[in-house]
Formats: structure tokens, sequence, C-alpha cells
């Protein structure tokens, strides 16, 4: 009987494919779901450091020509009203609601500077927008994808007793194979969760300086304009 049994398990498939095809259906869904978060988490993580890197050097080349010298009108004629990077949008929002503040005559219309600080806000509000999408997915990912691993192996696991009972054998190589594929649910969710929790922390830290160096250019550009307001 146990040459018999162990002839059996040396026949069995231990591949991920394998414990994949042995799997019930609600054990495979399981894992399909991880394998379909652990790629969405990838290309999440992959566009976004692609986009923070594309927004500091934007800011980087930014900076150099907003500290060049050049007069600030002729810096705006530039980039006109509609820029593509996300420092001259700031920038932008400033300069317009500047020369919206203007009268007529030259004058300028009470509480411009409370204006311009809130088309600032508002426009590094949106930049913030469009650099956090999709880090909540990487934290949802993070969070759950353990839990959703562990249920399949939960499920894995019974089915895998249901099969020692039916089988009325508590052989090794017979209880091996289910366990094996009920572990791999759970070797799913921690390969999907464990660079979502990586990056998302990494990302969401990035993220943070790159605003802050954006609210820190708007507090100085509303300095200079204030100055220029006094005067």
């Amino acid at each position: 009987m146990e040459a018999e049994t162990l002839a059996v398990a040396q026949h069995v498939d231990f591949s991920m494919w394998g414990l994949f095809a042995r799997a019930t259906i609600v054990v495979k869904l399981v894992m399909i779901m991880l394998i379909v978060a652990s790629f969405w988490s990838w290309s999440i993580i992959v566009m976004k450091l692609m986009t923070f890197r594309r927004a500091r050097a934007e800011a980087g080349a930014f900076d150099g020509a907003f500290w060049s010298g050049e007069p600030l009108d002729g810096l705006f004629d530039t980039l006109g009203s509609a820029p593509d990077g996300r420092s001259e949008k700031i920038f932008a929002a400033g300069m317009m609601e500047w020369r919206r503040s203007h009268r007529d005559d030259g004058g300028l219309i009470a509480g411009a500077t409370a204006r311009i600080d809130r088309s600032m806000d508002v426009a590094i509000n949106k930049e913030a927008d469009d650099l956090r999408r999709g880090l909540p997915v990487l934290a949802t990912v993070g969070s759950t994808a353990p839990f959703i691993g562990l249920f399949g192996t939960v499920v894995g696991i019974m089915n895998a007793f249901i099969e020692i009972a039916e089988q009325q054998n508590t052989n090794l190589a017979v209880v091996a194979p289910g366990i094996a594929e009920a572990l791999l649910a759970t070797g799913l969710g921690l390969l999907a969760a464990i660079p979502a929790v990586i990056f998302y922390n990494k990302l969401s830290s990035d993220c943070d300086r790159i605003l802050a160096g954006y609210e820190a250019f708007a507090d100085e550009f509303a300095t200079i304009l204030s100055r220029q307001l006094d005067s």
C-alpha cells in the first residue's frame, strides 16, 4: 500500500501550474485575483516612478528658468496660459490671477494677494490629486492581499482534509499535494502585498516631497508678487 501511495505521489506535478490546475474553483479564483492584483500593483509602481521622475526633472528645469533673472511677464508669455509642466501650471495660475487683478487704469483690485494664493492652491491641489492617483490601490492591495491568500489557503486545507476523510488515508504523500496547493494561495498573497506596501510607502514619501516643493515655490512666488504690490 505504501509503495502504491509513493508511486502516486511521485507522479503528482508540484510545479506552480500543476498546483494551480489541481486546486478547486474557489482557490483558483483567489489565485487569479491575487495574480491580477500583483500585475496591477506593478503597473502602478512603474507608472508612478516614471511620473515622479519626470515631475522632479520638470521642477528643476522650471526653477532654473524662474530664478534666471528673466522678467516674470516674459517667462509667462513664453510658457503660455496652459503649459505642460506641473510647476509651470502653478506659476501660470498665479500669473493669470495677477494679470486679472489689474484694472484698465493700471491699478490693482483689492484682495489680489488672497486671490493669487487661492489660485495657486487650487493648481497645487489638482497636481496633488494627479500625483496621488493609484496610490490607494497599492495601499488596498498591501492590506488585503495576505488575507485573500489566507482565505484561499483555508479553503484549500479544508478540501485537503475532506479528501483525506474520503480516501481514509493520512499518508503524507496523499496529504502533501492538497496542502501545497493551499499554501500557494498564501504565497501569492504575500507576493502581491509585500511590493505594494514597500512602494506605497516610498511613493507616498516621494509625492509628499514633490508637493512640498510646489508649496514652497508658491510661497516664494506669492512673496515676490506681494513685494511688487507693496511697492
